[in-house]
């Protein structure tokens, strides 16, 4: 998971050099960053990114603190000292020498303007809160193995980020190139405000990147911004998998917020373990409550998905605790491990790797690694047709990773496969918006908008539990059954013999054909073929449909009972009627009562003389609409 801070020159670095750099507690004054770090047994930040050999920085040297003033405060050269005292050697003046070290444009000329300038943006980088448990409770194998995969993810969405998103730009964003190497100063950090374990590095990301020509320009921060929920998701997919792989682990869907996406965490860690680690949430979701109830307040509706993420922000800072004294991780991790032990004895926690090892192999032995790249496709465009019913190739790419992490279970895959379901979504299910405009700067592939001509589902209605009303049926929700309904469509479309195939309705048998097509122009060269790496090529369509169809229903459906997305919770099964029934029996009982209790304390009303009959129709009209409103 990602979240991202901007860093501002002149103050906001501050920030980062006194306390981010110093295990996110407070460095003491006059101390050197170095020393302190060293006193307190932290681990120092190092540099990140390919763009570092143009400043004479190489990859993983410590992060000092006069680098960080230089390069995040001033937005200067690492090494400005040096290059400045070698100008005025050589006759330069004070200016000349110092606009030498400057990298882009001076930060006096931006604020002269009466802009505030952009130093960096802060990613922060984090593990789910399984990992994060069985990283702080694990032996030293066992912590070794998750910190290395928490390394290598981050490495590996730099260079997408570089690949694939980093630009800059020029003459107020009508000329970008791209900009294949940042500069990053990365912090790791292993707990929490409150103490409790927290594996998460901040990258820090510097706003200066080369042009071709070799001048330092600003970096396209609303780029990043876009594909930051790609990245995380490329973070988790190549973290959990690369654990799962090391360890012998697997995944199962724990659903956080009821009828929103559930996170995959690691099987065998308990609900309660996640709660001992997880020591703000509870906190927040107390905050939150009252905050959601004065924006309804104020606005008379509930907030949405954008509304729902500020408002959680805003719980989160006002339950932040204050800062604490840094402790090296070693005596962090003897005292989690007493913690743990304290709460829930020393059987359950020296057993826990072994629980994680026996529920994985139970769910590797019924999940093997294939997927099906036609259905996928399918299941990636659906899915995010009907929650944003426009898109880009990035909310394509990110469905696409969720989609293998959580149809393999921490599987292995060959790499380049998200990118391949994500392509064929766009090409097989995806109807391009987006039109260039003569005159106009072209767009890039992935700036243009798609939607699809899939059917909208329409909203049900899920019963409520523990003495909860119902609610309306998520975005989500309703994706995850329109993506079922096609899948299930296009299974019945292989197996049906051709007159039958005909009826099927126009839309339905557009995507069955066209994932049909799909598995005939595959072959056996195809890159990524629907059953790797064992792919037996005498099986027939509908065999391979059986087979696939077992496989993504095969990961221990028992621990997936209480999902709202399971069809027993949805409002259509008679067990849900009846309840639903009774509560409005229920309802309408005590608003009659209440409205009788209403009419006899009311004093009763003098007709006018003069037109009896005006009163009695007015009386039966009103009547009429009370009943008629019930009925509704």
């Amino acid at each position: 998971m990602i979240s991202v801070a901007k860093v501002h020159s002149r103050n906001a670095w501050r920030y980062y050099a006194r306390g981010v750099a110093f295990g996110d507690g407070r460095c003491p004054a006059r101390q050197p960053l170095k020393h302190a770090q060293q006193m307190a047994g932290l681990p120092p930040g190092v540099w990140m990114g390919r763009g570092l050999p143009a400043l004479g920085l190489t990859a993983g040297e410590t992060v000092t603190q006069r680098q960080m003033e230089l390069v995040f405060g001033m937005g200067r050269h690492p090494d400005a000292d040096r290059i400045e005292r070698e100008r005025l050697d050589d006759g330069d003046t004070l200016a000349e020498a110092r606009l030498a070290t400057v990298l882009g444009q001076p930060v006096e000329e931006i604020e002269r303007r009466k802009q505030t300038p952009l130093s960096a943006v802060d990613f922060v980088l984090r593990a789910q809160a399984s990992l994060v448990v069985l990283w702080a409770l694990g032996d030293d194998h066992t912590w070794r193995v998750i910190e290395r995969a928490h390394e290598r993810a981050i490495t590996t969405v730099l260079r997408w980020l570089e690949d694939e998103v980093a630009e800059t730009r020029w003459s107020s964003g009508r000329k970008r190139a791209k900009a294949p190497a940042l500069v990053v100063a990365a912090f790791r950090h292993f707990d929490n405000r409150d103490g409790f374990p927290l594996l998460h590095d901040h990258c820090l990301m510097l706003n200066r990147v080369q042009r071709p020509d070799g001048s330092w320009y600003a970096l396209d921060t609303v780029r990043l911004y876009q594909h930051v929920v790609a990245a995380g998701t490329l973070y988790t997919l190549a973290m959990t998998t690369e654990v799962c792989e090391t360890l012998g682990l697997a995944t199962v869907p724990r659903e956080v917020t009821p009828g929103l996406r559930p996170v995959m965490e690691i099987a065998g860690v308990g609900q309660e373990l996640i709660d001992w680690s997880s020591t703000r949430r509870q906190r927040i979701e107390d905050a939150l409550e009252g905050i959601t109830d004065k924006y309804v307040d104020k606005h008379g509706r509930l907030p949405g998905e954008r509304g729902r993420h500020g408002l959680g922000w805003w719980a989160a800072q006002d339950t932040r605790p204050e800062k604490k004294s840094p402790k090296p991780r070693e005596q962090l991790r003897a005292w989690w491990r007493t913690s743990a032990i304290l709460r829930f004895g020393k059987q359950m926690v020296d057993g826990l790797l072994e629980r994680c090892r026996a529920a994985g192999k139970a769910i590797r032995a019924r999940v093997s690694p294939r997927v099906d790249t036609a259905l996928a496709a399918v299941d990636v465009a659906a899915i995010v047709y009907t929650v944003r019913n426009t898109f880009a190739r990035r909310h394509i790419l990110a469905e696409a990773r969720r989609h293998l992490l959580e149809t393999l279970r921490g599987r292995a895959f060959p790499a380049g496969l998200d990118d391949y379901i994500a392509d064929h979504a766009l090409a097989r299910h995806g109807r391009q918006l987006t039109v260039p405009q003569e005159g106009r700067r072209t767009p890039a592939p992935d700036q243009l908008t798609y939607t699809a001509d899939f059917a909208w589902p329409a909203r049900w209605w899920i019963a409520g539990t523990d003495g909860k009303p119902p609610r309306v049926s998520t975005r989500y929700e309703r994706a995850r059954v329109a993506s079922l309904a096609l899948q299930n469509a296009i299974r019945a479309a292989r197996t049906a013999p051709a007159a039958a195939r005909d009826e099927a309705p126009a839309a339905t048998a557009s995507a069955a054909a066209r994932a049909d097509d799909h598995h005939h122009d595959q072959g056996a060269v195809a890159p990524h073929a629907v059953d790797y790496p064992d792919r037996d090529a005498a099986l027939t369509l509908a065999q391979r449909a059986a087979a696939v169809h077992a496989h993504q229903q095969a990961a221990m459906p028992e621990l997936l009972e209480g999902r709202t997305t399971d069809p027993a919770t949805w409002m259509r099964t008679p067990e849900n009627l009846n309840r639903f029934a009774a509560w409005k029996r229920e309802a309408d009982a005590r608003r009659r009562a209440v409205a009788d209790h209403q009419q006899l304390e009311q004093p009763e009303r003098q007709a006018p003389a003069a037109d009896p009959g005006s009163q009695q129709h007015h009386t039966a009209q009103a009547d009429q609409g009370r009943e008629a409103g019930r009925d509704h």
